[in-house]
Order: C-alpha cells, then sequence, then structure tokens
C-alpha cells in the first residue's frame, strides 16, 4: 500500500481531476493481486463450518452413544472365529441375536413405556428400565440379548422410542460338556476364560481393536479334544458323582506321546451359554486350576526316581514291618503287611513306610531335582489360562522328603500329575500338555527326557502288575491292559488333616504294552457306596477309569487285545 502511494505521488494528476477522484479511478483499473488467497481462504472457513454444522446435526438426531454404536458396525461385533473338536464338531460359534435400546429423548410417557415393556420382560428391574427410558440421553441399552419372541412382541407394542439392535452372541452347541475347556464370552463376544480367552490373547483381540476383524472369514479354531470321548467323560464322572456322593469330580484323557489333551472335565461345571455360575467356588475347574495333595499316586514318582537314580533296583527289598518314628512323626501303613517288602509289592500293596525308605535312600536334594524335573513344582505351561501354582515346603527337610514321597506335602494340578505320568510310561519323555492338535513330530521337537528307557520299561511293568493284582484290579477292562496306581488322600482344611474326608485319585495307562493313554480320575469327598466295605480310590476312582476305558477305547482307536498280555514287560527279570 505504500508502494501504491509513493507511486500515486510521482504521478501528476490532470488538472481537472481532484487527487481523491484520482485515486479512486487508480482502485478501478489495478486488478486485485491476492484475491486467489481471499477465494481460497473464504472456501475453506465455509468447509470447517460446514463440517462443524454437519457434526452438529449428526449429534443432534444420532444416539450419545455413538462411538459403541460405530463400534459395532456391520450389524454387531466382530466375529469370532469357531472352535471345533479335532473331528471337526462345532464347539462355539457365533449366532445373531437382538438387544433391546431406547432413545429417551424420543420416548413420550416413560411411565406407559416402562409398563408395556415389563409385560413381555418381567424379570426386568421396574426402576432401572423407568430411569433409562426416562433419561434425557440420545441412546441407553435396556437389554442385550433378547429372543425373537420377546423381540417380535415389543415390536407389535409399537412404543416410541425403543428399538433394536442385532449383535452376534456366542453359542455352545455342547453346553456344559466341554465349559471349562472351551471357556466363554462376555455380553460384549469377547473371550474371558478357557481357550475362548486363549484366542483373544493370541491375536484375535489385536486385531478386532485395529477394526480388522470384520468382513473377515476366519479360519476355525482346532481343539485336541474329541467331543465324544468328553461327554463320556463327563457323563461317567456325573455318575460316579452320584454313586459315591461326592462332592466333586474331575477326569482327563491325554497321548502319552504328543501331549494332546484328549478330554478333561471337571464338575460341578456349569453352561457357557448362560455363565452367571462360571466364578461359583464349586464350579471351579480342579483339573488345572486347583491343587490337591494327590496322595498315593505320588508313590509313582517315588518309584521312578529311586529306580532312576540307580540306588534302588527292582529286585530290592525294604523293611515295612515297624513304623517310622521321624521328626514327632510315625509314619505307618494302612492295612500293611507288617513284613520285608520288595520293590513291585512295596507299590503293589501301597507301602508308606517302604516308599519313605526308597526317598530316604536317594536323599533330600535329589528328591527335589526329580519332581522339578517333573514339572511338579512349577506352573504347567499350556494354552488353557485357568492354571495353578503348585504349593512345596520353603525349605525341603528330610520330615518333608518322606511324606512327600507318598503324596502329603506337595500340593499339584491333576493336570500335572498326569503329564508326569505320560514320561513314566512313554519311555521316559516330558512333554508339555496341549490342548491344541499336536503331531507326533513336533512332539518329538520339544520333549525332554526325565527318566531312562530302562526306568520307564519298569514303572509299565509295576502299572501293569498293580493293574493285574493290585489295589488298580477294578480299573482293569479285559482286552486293553490297563495299569496305575491308586491314590486316597486325607483332606488338608485349616492345616490339619480330616479324618473321613479323602481326595481319592486313580492314575493309570493303557494298554501297558505300548502305553498310548493316560487316564486320571479324581473324586473329592467320596462315600462309601452300598454294599462295598472302604471308600478307598480302589473301590471309586479306580472303577470310574474301567467304565471311561470300555466306553472310549473304539473312539481312541485303541484295539482289544485278548490274547497274551504284555510279552515286553520284564524279559529281564
Amino acid at each position: 500500500m505504500m508502494a501504491f502511494w509513493k507511486k500515486a505521488a510521482k504521478t501528476k494528476p490532470p488538472e481537472d481531476v481532484s487527487p481523491a477522484e484520482c485515486l479512486r479511478r487508480r482502485r478501478r483499473v489495478e486488478p486485485l493481486r491476492n484475491r486467489p488467497r481471499f477465494v481460497l481462504a473464504i472456501g475453506m472457513f465455509c468447509a470447517v463450518y460446514a463440517v462443524i454444522g454437519g457434526r452438529l446435526l449428526f449429534w443432534g438426531v444420532a444416539p450419545d452413544e455413538a462411538a459403541a454404536y460405530s463400534a459395532m458396525r456391520h450389524d454387531g461385533s466382530a466375529p469370532r472365529p469357531d472352535l471345533i473338536d479335532r473331528n471337526g464338531e462345532v464347539l462355539a460359534t457365533d449366532i445373531r441375536s437382538a438387544s433391546l435400546f431406547a432413545e429417551p429423548r424420543k420416548v413420550v410417557d416413560a411411565d406407559e413405556a416402562t409398563e408395556l415393556l415389563l409385560s413381555v420382560l418381567p424379570d426386568m428391574n421396574p426402576k432401572f428400565l423407568h430411569n433409562r427410558l426416562s433419561g434425557t440421553s440420545g441412546f441407553a441399552w435396556l437389554k442385550r440379548d433378547i429372543t425373537p419372541a420377546q423381540m417380535q412382541a415389543i415390536h407389535m407394542l409399537g412404543i416410541p422410542g425403543v428399538g433394536f439392535r442385532t449383535e452376534k452372541r456366542r453359542f455352545y452347541p455342547g453346553g456344559n460338556t466341554a465349559s471349562h475347556v472351551v471357556g466363554h464370552v462376555n455380553i460384549d463376544n469377547q473371550g474371558i476364560a478357557g481357550m475362548e480367552k486363549y484366542v483373544d490373547d493370541s491375536g484375535y483381540r489385536a486385531l478386532q481393536n485395529a477394526g480388522l476383524a470384520f468382513g473377515t472369514d476366519l479360519e476355525p479354531v482346532e481343539l485336541s479334544l474329541d467331543v465324544r470321548v468328553q461327554h463320556v467323560v463327563r457323563d461317567e464322572l456325573a455318575a460316579a458323582m452320584e454313586k459315591y456322593q461326592a462332592i466333586a469330580a474331575g477326569s482327563v484323557i491325554l497321548d502319552v506321546e504328543t501331549g494332546e489333551v484328549v478330554a478333561m472335565a471337571s464338575l460341578p461345571d456349569y453352561d457357557p451359554n448362560n455363565p452367571v455360575d462360571a466364578l461359583k467356588k464349586e464350579n471351579l475347574n480342579r483339573m488345572s486350576a486347583g491343587t490337591f495333595e494327590m496322595g498315593s499316586t505320588f508313590k509313582a514318582f517315588t518309584t521312578a526316581m529311586a529306580l532312576d537314580s540307580g540306588k534302588v533296583r527292582i529286585t530290592d527289598s525294604f523293611d515295612a514291618r515297624a513304623p517310622i518314628r521321624i521328626g514327632g512323626f510315625t509314619i505307618s501303613d494302612y492295612r500293611g503287611k507288617n513284613r520285608v517288602l520288595t520293590v513291585p509289592e512295596i507299590f503293589m500293596y501301597s507301602s508308606n513306610i517302604g516308599t519313605a525308605r526308597q526317598a530316604d535312600a536317594v536323599g533330600v536334594a535329589e528328591h527335589k531335582s526329580f519332581l522339578t524335573r517333573l514339572g511338579l513344582l512349577s506352573r504347567m505351561q499350556t494354552e488353557l489360562p485357568e492354571v495353578a501354582m503348585p504349593t512345596q515346603p520353603r525349605e525341603w527337610k528330610k520330615i518333608n522328603s518322606i511324606t512327600i514321597s507318598f503324596g502329603h506335602g506337595v500340593s499339584t494340578t491333576p493336570l500335572q500329575t498326569a503329564v508326569a505320568a505320560a514320561a513314566l510310561v512313554n519311555g521316559g519323555y516330558l512333554i508339555p500338555p496341549t490342548f491344541l492338535p499336536r503331531s507326533k513330530a513336533d512332539a518329538d521337537a520339544m520333549k525332554v527326557p526325565v527318566i531312562s528307557q530302562r526306568t520307564s520299561d519298569e514303572m509299565r511293568y509295576l502299572f501293569h502288575l498293580n493293574g493285574e493284582q493290585g489295589s488298580g484290579r477294578s480299573a482293569n477292562v479285559a482286552g486293553y491292559d490297563v495299569g496305575g496306581k491308586t491314590g486316597t488322600a486325607e483332606k488338608v482344611e485349616n492345616g490339619r488333616y480330616q479324618q473321613g474326608k479323602r481326595f481319592n485319585a486313580y492314575l493309570g495307562a493303557f494298554p501297558m504294552s505300548k502305553p498310548r493313554y493316560v487316564v486320571l480320575v479324581v473324586l473329592d469327598e467320596p462315600q462309601r457306596a452300598p454294599g462295598q466295605p472302604f471308600a478307598t480310590a480302589g473301590w471309586n476312582a479306580a472303577p470310574t477309569v474301567a467304565n471311561i476305558v470300555r466306553r472310549t477305547a473304539t473312539f481312541l482307536d485303541v484295539r482289544p487285545n485278548f490274547g497274551e498280555k504284555n510279552p515286553q514287560l520284564l524279559v529281564s527279570y
């Protein structure tokens, strides 16, 4: 502008035109140099205010929870991958369901709307419903996941300001059958337990948060479970609970060559389609999330340790005539033989005294090291989120080693016990458990030797012997050669052992000539059944194993053999 005035001052105006008129003429003649800038600025201002106006208009007509709405694009939450068993049977899938919402600003009469809705949904809280309908917000959920009949009935009422939103809901065709393994989701279809949570933690949640799960055909997640075997296991546990009046029961079937969990159940359980009871104390997954003193089943590990150390041979004998007194405690046998016992007899008669002497021969440090090597003292690594940490003494002394030798003083999960037992009969290899399919080659790549082949052969012989002549006779099934070890442990409450309250177990494997599966059954506080003399494991847990093997062997592709039994066992003894 100053340059213009200087130029104007140097130019002499016409004599008949005033200076002001001359200035006006120059302004009309010279073009405006920054006109594009003005046009661009005006355009930007218009665009900004148009966006602001559009958003204001949108917020005026859209629900206040627009963020929640937009998060459920494509008619609901992101789809979850199906969960299927090893044979392709669906364990969990998505189905569409309707949810009821309101736009309170559009509700004409909250009192009338409340009364009408309660006529279809009588279980709803009237005060909660009225508060939602009489609010000032633009959007409010009233009830998620209503039935098609309820949706139709509410639709026929024609209530202004009330609508429906189509969402995806998780459906479990098997109901309770595999609830503790499959797990469940929350109201927003997010996995919060079992393998459902594992799927989310393994990348699905990140995919969903990034918005990449919408409009995608997700491959089903195959589990190692066989739903046929799973059904039999749960059915037999339910029958055992009723027959022996137990407060709880559990079982697992494990492939000893791959570590695959073919079936695992814990009762009482819950229906994942309505998981309101999932967190009840009695519905705990006892197989992986509960720790227990496993009683005499631990004698199998003590015997394997003694044999593998080289300090004890299977032909050795130990004096079991007198109780052991140590640290103010007395170690005695239940219905003992009161004589010198061989190693096989100690195992078959479940002698506490003989087992304690074997542990003493090995030593405290080596005992702790052996159980650690078998994975019984550390938290188990597997896909299932619900896994408990075993407990053990802070300081291992001789008295601890003695009591732990026969299953008192260390608490571990039943699933860990089965995994460790698989190592005793599969040639001596510890294989981490998995709830996903795993090939033999993959298992071979990760297995860790924990005992020698010779020790494993000797343990197979002892399992077979106990199944034929010892406390495991009632677990044996003709043609399938089931061997194993019973365990009857007094329960600990408030730091004291309770007589009459037992935690019974049978740890078995079959067929013993070449074991393919470990089967473990536990019964919590079983009672003596009518017509039976005792309530120990040989009278309840072992027969339950027999029932499971009898019904599942065909599904597990194990053919019966009624010929020569265990031709490979004890060939050198």
